[in-house]
């Protein structure tokens, strides 16, 4: 049965997705904050912890291409989404009763798991409602909300390991986001039970005529994917080369991620008033991140953060856009399961291959850093031109 659409619907309906993002990330987030030190603790080795870490991350990413799939062959979204969601925050609390390492392990690589079981369904609903809304702006406002909790779980966490100093504790205090982000998916889910309905269908022909954009469009962005450097490769360098006390680190990626959130609502709104110019733009000025971050004292390592953290928000709110923008609404999951799943494995494949540079030459790596970014350039170019030429083509036949 389809709904009827009511003036603000779409963005109720946003807000509330954020909301689930914000407990969310305020759930793991703080728990992956801690998560290297407790299973230390738990007694694992070094190559442990890099292992977990790793293959967590290739589940995270890698099974999204699956998920994708099965979401727009079953249309079960809503299913998908709130079992991705209840295996992904449940297991952040469960980590308080795991009395070894390889227990630890399982849930950790479970939280992934969940994570990408529902991401490609809740992005797909997520693109209906930023139809109206502008997919820029809809997508800023929901990475905001998303980078809030991210800024918040880790304080937490460290107020709780400060007053109890204990791990478990920690932990298990992040059932109380958890259970909340479930009833707010929950609410969503009564209140919306067709996201679809939000935006109207495409039309037949477009999926013949944007399929090729799409796999552009993945090539254009690996090469950024390639070259961002992840947080704690900067923050083991702040530490290692003791630009900053360690007590300033943690902070120092709060602050990032507050620009990530107000980035991602800037961009995000320029991207919907100025096209895809402004993704051009900003990739071009974040991609010199590194140099600053890893070659320079601690004023240029707060430029680079910064250039980091505009780096982060335009990967979540325009890069993320543009996908809902070429793939049809009944292919959306599918589009953005590979699509995660092949950024998550260029940016696996760049973060291994920055680690490395980084024992044997830190102007290397910032060199590759800023090239691997800037090759993305020519390519984003040209998904630039399709897309201008593809709307010059649809205003002739309206």
């Amino acid at each position: 049965m389809m709904m009827t659409r009511q003036p603000n619907d779409a963005l109720r309906f946003l807000l509330l997705l954020g909301a689930v993002s914000l407990f969310a990330d305020m759930t793991y987030e703080a728990a992956r904050s801690i998560t290297g030190p407790y299973l230390a603790v738990l007694g694992a080795s070094a190559t442990a912890v890099g292992v977990i870490a790793g293959v967590g991350e290739l589940i995270g990413y890698g099974l999204r291409i699956v998920s994708g799939v099965i979401s727009d062959r079953t249309h079960r979204y809503w299913l998908i989404t709130i079992a991705g969601y209840a295996i992904n925050l449940l297991a952040v609390p469960a980590l308080a009763l795991a009395g070894n390492w390889p227990a630890a392990a399982i849930l950790i690589m479970a939280e992934r798991f969940g994570k990408a079981v529902r991401t490609p369904a809740r992005d797909a609903m997520l693109s209906h409602a930023t139809h109206d809304l502008g997919r820029g702006w809809g997508f800023g406002i929901h990475e905001a909300m998303d980078q809030v909790g991210a800024m918040i779980g880790p304080v937490i966490v460290a107020a709780v390991l400060a007053w109890k100093g204990s791990y478990q504790y920690g932990f298990a205090v992040l059932a109380v986001p958890a259970l909340l982000a479930l009833a707010v998916l929950t609410v969503a889910r009564i209140t919306y039970p067709q996201p679809h309905d939000l935006e109207p269908s495409f039309q037949t022909d477009e999926v013949r005529s944007l399929r090729s954009t799409f796999w552009l469009y993945l090539a254009a962005v690996a090469p950024i994917a390639v070259g961002f450097a992840d947080y704690p490769l900067a923050a083991f360098h702040m530490k290692a080369a003791k630009v900053v006390a360690d007590k300033w680190i943690p902070l120092i990626y709060a602050g990032a991620m507050g620009v990530d959130a107000l980035s991602a609502l800037v961009f995000g709104r320029l991207y919907d008033r100025k096209g895809f110019s402004i993704l051009l733009a900003t990739v071009a000025v974040s991609a010199w991140s590194a140099p600053l971050i890893f070659l320079s004292g601690v004023s240029a390592l707060v430029v680079g953060m910064t250039l980091w953290g505009i780096g982060m928000g335009v990967q979540e709110s325009i890069i993320r856009a543009v996908v809902a923008d070429i793939v049809p609404r009944d292919r959306r999951a599918t589009g953005y399961g590979i699509f995660n799943a092949g950024f998550g494995l260029a940016w696996f494949t760049g973060s291994a291959m920055m680690g490395i540079l980084y024992d044997r030459s830190l102007i290397v790596l910032a060199a590759f850093s800023v090239a691997a970014q800037s090759a993305s350039l020519p390519l984003l170019y040209s998904v630039h031109k399709q897309l201008a030429s593809k709307s010059r083509d649809t205003n002739q036949n309206l």
